[in-house]
């Protein structure tokens, strides 16, 4: 049975975690009945919102993400009282678009913590990393109570540093001895990072994680300070021992008292939700358009002569928009 829009806010506030679930897939439907009722869930949830630490978490695929925020993530719960959740970012499959790692099963501790929220959400080939509804999700978690937001991403590409408009704080995670420690990772995800954290580092990867580090830091000071005046830290980690998760959440805590004494917290948020809502028009204004048959035929017209190199790009583009405008 469908709730209301009371029901699915009494559910969230009261934290109930299968009503939040169920107002999460709300969000993330297409249906137009749902976006209906998502949008007025969400404006009422809005008044709820704003409170917890939002911390955006990518990097290269096998640098351990999920171990990271699993042994990240209990010490939150455990030693400093937080509710956590964890939206992690799936790859989506091609012939399903569904999620095809589920990190249920590879946060196992995580996952049955009673403070703990885990939610696997498919990436649907979504620009940016993120799904979709990544952020409407994050203001339902945190009506719901929850105090620490760990955002999982897909993995460093071209497209992944929209999580920096989402979140707090941006932590890149990296290996150590995969080749060249510079040559795979773009300088413009090292500029949105405010941290870098080496993974692995235990056993006869220590030494090695040591000298990344020590190669990080020196990359990671060499580019232009933040506006407001935070030096990016670099440290390491190992989920396998368990050891130095408490400084990345020191690292963390040092950021966001920077951040407020230099009134850049909210500052940052206001430019996020600014960001969103170009993206959200954007993508509706597009939505619409692609309503009418006629815009969707010249749609698939121009793109098909794109593809088929019988016009440039930019020609095309021109020639699809005149058409939708009425212009010769």
């Amino acid at each position: 049975m469908q709730l209301n829009e009371q029901a699915y806010i009494n559910g969230i506030l009261a934290g109930n975690i299968t009503i939040l679930s169920k107002a999460i897939t709300l969000v993330e439907s297409a249906l137009p009945k749902h976006q209906e009722l998502a949008a007025k869930v969400l404006a009422m949830c809005l008044p709820y919102t704003g409170n917890a630490i939002r911390v955006g978490i990518t990097g290269v695929p096998g640098v351990g993400k999920s171990s990271f925020i699993e042994k990240f993530g209990l010490p939150l719960i455990n030693q400093h009282q937080k509710k956590v959740a964890v939206l992690a970012i799936d790859p989506s499959s091609k012939s399903t678009h569904g999620s095809i790692l589920g990190d249920k099963t590879r946060m196992e501790q995580l996952a049955i913590n009673a403070n703990a929220f885990i939610r696997p959400t498919p990436s649907s080939n979504a620009l940016g990393g993120v799904a979709l509804k990544t952020r409407e999700t994050i203001l339902l978690c945190e009506a719901a109570g929850f105090d620490v937001i760990l955002v999982e991403t897909v993995g460093v590409g071209q497209s992944e540093t929209a999580v920096s408009n989402m979140v707090d704080f941006f932590l890149l995670l990296m290996l150590a001895g995969a080749g060249d420690e510079l040559q795979g990772i773009k300088r413009g995800i090292m500029e949105m990072a405010d941290a870098l954290v080496v993974t692995k580092a235990d056993g006869d990867n220590l030494i090695k994680a040591k000298a990344a580090a020590s190669e990080y830091k020196m990359a990671m000071h060499l580019l232009p300070p933040q506006e407001w005046g935070w030096i990016r830290e670099t440290t390491i980690c190992s989920a396998l021992k368990n050891q130095g998760m408490d400084e990345v959440w020191q690292i963390v805590q040092k950021f966001l008292t920077h951040a407020k004494l230099k009134e850049q917290f909210n500052q940052k948020r206001k430019k996020q939700v600014g960001f969103w809502f170009d993206e959200k028009v954007h993508a509706q204004f597009m939505m619409i358009l692609l309503q009418d048959p006629k815009v969707q035929q010249a749609y698939q017209k121009f793109k098909l002569l794109a593809e088929n190199n019988q016009a440039n790009l930019h020609q095309s583009v021109t020639d699809f928009l005149n058409s939708i405008l009425n212009k010769d």
